[in-house]
């Protein structure tokens, strides 16, 4: 049996976010209204100048996707995504590129979970060598988006995906890894044999210290370990 070694995306190989990227893009290309922007305009301004958080940017960019998604045909979003990615694919960490380097050298199953987009997420982590990846699968009829994501209750459990990966690709808990960003990690994290928080935001980098996880932060060139 393969080890596994389990990785959230967005802001924790990704420096940005896979869906605020296409989202953008989406916009761009004028695919989506200019209005989808003002969603999510004030929470961004708001995260940039440390008066409100991050989850709750990220919240809105979700609300505007989800709504202007509906009617845009999957054709035309996967050539926009896959460009967006292409454009992006290499602005990651360095940390924890080079882990995900090192542990598929050691043949490690790599596993990958974001909120993102599947086709983006997948589009990404190909390069990256990802053996398997999850992220969220929107409703699609007459090859056009409805604006429903499906298998809510399995995407916003972490620790229920990494679960079914275990049993469906015949993977071991012994000596794997894990790597997140944000308190929606911990239920994953937990059950790791090596948690990794990377970057936390405050939440996640409480629990760490309280449960004696390793801690990295990365800044410019250098990597702090807490």
């Amino acid at each position: 049996m393969k080890k596994v070694a389990v990785f959230d995306i967005d802001g924790t190989i990704f420096r940005s976010s896979l869906l605020i990227e296409i989202t953008e893009a989406l916009i761009q290309s004028g695919i989506f209204p200019l209005s989808a922007r003002k969603v999510y305009a004030k929470s961004y301004k708001n995260w940039l100048d440390r008066r409100d958080s991050y989850e709750k940017y990220i919240g809105d960019v979700i609300k505007s996707f989800e709504k202007n998604i509906k009617g845009v045909g999957q054709a035309e979003f996967l050539k926009i995504a896959k460009k967006a990615v292409a454009f992006h694919q290499n602005r990651v960490y360095r940390y924890t590129r080079d882990l995900v380097s090192e542990l598929r050298k050691k043949n490690y199953y790599l596993l990958a979970i974001s909120k993102s987009p599947r086709e983006a997420v997948e589009e990404f982590c190909k390069k990256l060598g990802f053996d398997k990846v999850y992220g969220l699968v929107y409703e699609s009829e007459n090859k056009k988006f409805t604006g429903r994501a499906l298998y809510w209750d399995l995407m916003k459990d972490k620790a229920k995906i990494l679960r079914r990966a275990l049993e469906t690709e015949h993977l071991t808990l012994k000596g794997s890894v894990g790597v997140g960003d944000s308190e929606s990690d911990i239920p994953f994290l937990k059950m790791v044999d090596q948690p990794v928080c990377f970057n936390p935001n405050s939440i996640l980098y409480r629990r760490a210290k309280r449960m004696g996880w390793k801690i990295v932060v990365e800044r410019k060139d250098v990597n702090y370990f807490l």
